[in-house]
């Protein structure tokens, strides 16, 4: 651990945050060529933009490569990167493309998925990475990221913002479909999961030799809605991950008093863009939503399915299905067999027939949306009710007496009920 800073109460100052990673940076000693990786766009709020930033500032033209973990995500616009990254040169960044530009490091064995996926699963895990960080010729490869609960690996960062973020395109496809075999609500909120068992190990025998520090933040919405930074941690080992996650679940968890009957969730449209990002609003309230109850998903920016082009064209094809179905689907072999995280994808966009799910996008049609098996909402119709600008994130009552809980942005935590956590 080179550094550590906590505040659960009020927010961390820029120059507290400048202190603290200058700090941290100060204990690694010189370096001469220094990769950052940073989340994208879908982390804009993460302040790893800011972070990445003051990289820049702190070793100015040592700082060779900046490479955003996009994994599957769309690459980064010019405005994106501006927006989130704010002076660090264009000139560094660099695009990871995950079906081209990755390197195996090693082999995690079967035994170790059949063990993890209590023999749900049997085969082999590749550890990648980017080439630029197997062999960039980098001194130092800043991992930077926002610990926070997350549907596939349980708390997000730590080594799943290299081994998926950096990686190829079956290590992502499986290692999201052993977390959606296991259970995404077996995992959400919990540091120790199958998946990240699986990204430990990997670590610990491939990637050792690599000069990793990990630089992870805690962010966390406060009652009036705006953002406050919690917590810095920097260091190198599961130490640093762990405190994090610890402080991740106690200022991003919320415990309802009651199951939630109807749930509206807002999607920034400047973040989420498709399902693939934008089903957040699924993932991180399912737990908090009553049998038979509705969640209404405001989505202004939405106009796609998936951010890759095959991946769009194959949530379209199948549609968002429940756990068994696409499991009898990837077992009859075909398109989702070859592409397991659209597979995972599928389950982790269903309610699994529990609650219904409106989608309310402000560019996909009712065709599309009703037949990828969510109900249609109209988008004007329905911001006209339940105005984001009006509303407060918990329970709310309209005029007419209607009481449902709002959610302002879901990427920043995880909602349940004491009956399915």
């Amino acid at each position: 651990m080179y550094y550590e800073l906590a505040r659960e109460r009020g927010s961390l100052a820029d120059e507290e945050l400048r202190a603290g990673l200058v700090s941290a940076l100060d204990r690694l000693g010189p370096r001469r060529r220094v990769l950052a990786v940073p989340p994208d766009i879908t982390r804009l709020h993460s302040r790893a933009g800011r972070i990445t930033e003051l990289v820049w500032e702190y070793y100015g033209p040592r700082l060779a490569d900046v490479l955003p973990a996009t994994g599957t995500h769309l690459p980064m616009s010019d405005p994106e990167i501006a927006s989130m990254y704010g002076a660090v040169p264009r000139s560094l960044f660099r695009v990871h493309r995950f079906r081209k530009d990755v390197e195996t490091l090693g082999r995690v064995p079967a035994a170790l998925i059949r063990e993890v996926s209590e023999g749900r699963l049997d085969y082999d895990w590749p550890a990648q990475v980017n080439t630029l960080v197997a062999r960039g010729g980098h001194d130092l490869v800043l991992s930077i990221g926002q610990v926070v609960p997350h549907e596939v690996v349980g708390m997000a960062s730590y080594t799943k913002n290299l081994f998926i973020g950096t990686g190829g395109s079956e290590a992502i496809d499986k290692s999201h479909y052993l977390g959606a075999v296991y259970g995404m609500e077996r995992m959400m909120g919990r540091p120790d999961t199958p998946v990240r068992r699986v990204l430990t190990y990997a670590e610990e025998r491939f990637a050792r030799s690599l000069p990793i520090v990990y630089v992870h933040t805690v962010v966390a919405a406060e009652a009036d809605g705006s953002l406050a930074l919690k917590g810095l941690f920097v260091g190198d080992d599961v130490e640093v991950f762990r405190r994090a996650a610890a402080l991740s679940l106690r200022v991003n968890f919320t415990m309802v008093e009651e199951p939630i009957k109807k749930a509206v969730v807002y999607l920034n449209a400047a973040e989420f863009k498709s399902t693939w990002l934008g089903n957040k609003a699924i993932y991180r309230t399912r737990m908090a939503i009553a049998d038979g109850g509705e969640l209404v998903v405001l989505a202004p920016g939405v106009s796609r399915f998936g951010e890759d082009p095959e991946i769009d064209r194959l949530i379209r094809a199948y549609g968002y299905r429940t756990t068994p179905e696409v499991l009898r689907l990837v077992e009859s072999g075909g398109a989702l067999k070859e592409n397991l995280s659209v597979a995972a994808h599928l389950i982790h966009g269903s309610s699994e027939g529990r609650f219904a799910i409106t989608y309310c996008p402000g560019g996909l049609t009712r065709g599309e949306i009703e037949k990828a098996n969510f109900q249609f909402g109209d988008l004007a119709g329905m911001i006209g009710r339940y105005d984001p600008r009006t509303l407060k994130d918990g329970w709310n009552e309209l005029p007419d007496g209607e009481r449902f809980f709002y959610i302002s942005n879901p990427a920043l935590g995880l909602w349940a009920h004491r009956g399915r956590f």
